[in-house]
């Protein structure tokens, strides 16, 4: 599989997120903001798709279609299906978006540099060392936005530790140092914890508070069930504790320009001006 994909011309208007479920999806408004900004007349729609419709679906779409924003439970067959796939799908075999070209769908990884500018926005730009807490889909993007964040040294935390080991093997690939443990192990100070746990998981208590006692600011990629039992503890105690509203919007922001000239990384026209448009459309006032 190609990693650092290059596309040809893109075409097509119509645009959607896919997931299973996806009613909840805010993507749809954003990327509406985004395309208002900058006087594109596409489509933004939203469809339910799981993992095993999900390869017929995408044969079946037409000339019209330009890209697709995916969503769980899709990130790890968009990318088995992908023709292509960036750095960042490459490492974390995770595609959460989708542009077509004459070869078939290209696969990107826009929740990495999600992560990134979130961290950057609540005063984390730089990281030495951090925690991790869940071992899933999402677990291995933190990995790799820490990594690109500096961090050298990162400690996860797990319901079920043998789970971490892709990311041990990860982070050996990438340059940082991975150690695993237990929630309810004893926990070394860090300045960041990143949970990537379901917004309805369920932590004990003690658990949560003696994370939160070691784990410096938490910022939790969950943005629905708000607050979660790890934001609650970390607010108990008095800490910073951040959604994951700023991950969803910046890994958007991402999206947008992969569909507009595909590359994730070339600033939009006007970019301020869509971001700020983006996030009103998420967060309101």
């Amino acid at each position: 599989m190609q990693r650092e994909p290059g596309l040809g011309v893109l075409s097509g208007r119509r645009l959607a997120v896919w997931g299973d479920p996806i009613a909840h999806s805010r993507s749809p408004q954003m990327h509406a903001a985004a395309y208002g900004v900058l006087g594109l007349d596409w489509s933004y729609g939203r469809r339910r798709v799981d993992d095993v419709a999900f390869t017929t679906s995408v044969a079946g779409l037409g000339a019209e279609w330009r890209g697709l924003s995916l969503t769980m439970p899709l990130k790890s067959v968009a990318f088995a299906a992908a023709a292509r796939v960036d750095r960042g799908a490459e490492l974390t075999r995770a595609v959460n978006t989708y542009v077509f070209d004459a070869d078939g769908p290209v696969g990107f990884n826009t929740d990495i540099g999600g992560i990134v500018a979130a961290l950057a926005e609540i005063g984390h730009a730089q990281v030495a060392a951090a925690r991790i807490v869940g071992a899933g889909a999402t677990a291995t993007s933190a990995l790799v936005a820490l990594q690109l964040a500096g961090a050298e040294r990162v400690d996860v935390v797990a319901r079920r530790p043998e789970a971490a080991q892709d990311l041990v093997e990860l982070g050996s690939r990438i340059g940082v140092r991975v150690t695993v443990g237990s929630l309810a192990g004893r926990h070394d100070a860090v300045p960041l914890t990143v949970a990537t746990l379901p917004g309805d998981a369920a932590v004990p208590s003690e658990f949560a508070h003696g994370l939160a006692a070691a784990g410096g600011t938490l910022f939790d990629a969950v943005y629905g069930h708000w607050p979660t039992c790890l934001a609650a503890a970390w607010h108990a105690q008095g800490v910073d504790a951040h959604s994951g509203l700023g991950m969803l919007l910046h890994q958007a922001v991402r999206q947008v320009r992969i569909f507009r000239g595909g590359d994730p990384d070339a600033a939009l026209p006007r970019e301020a001006d869509v971001v700020a448009a983006m996030r009103l459309a998420v967060v309101g006032d």
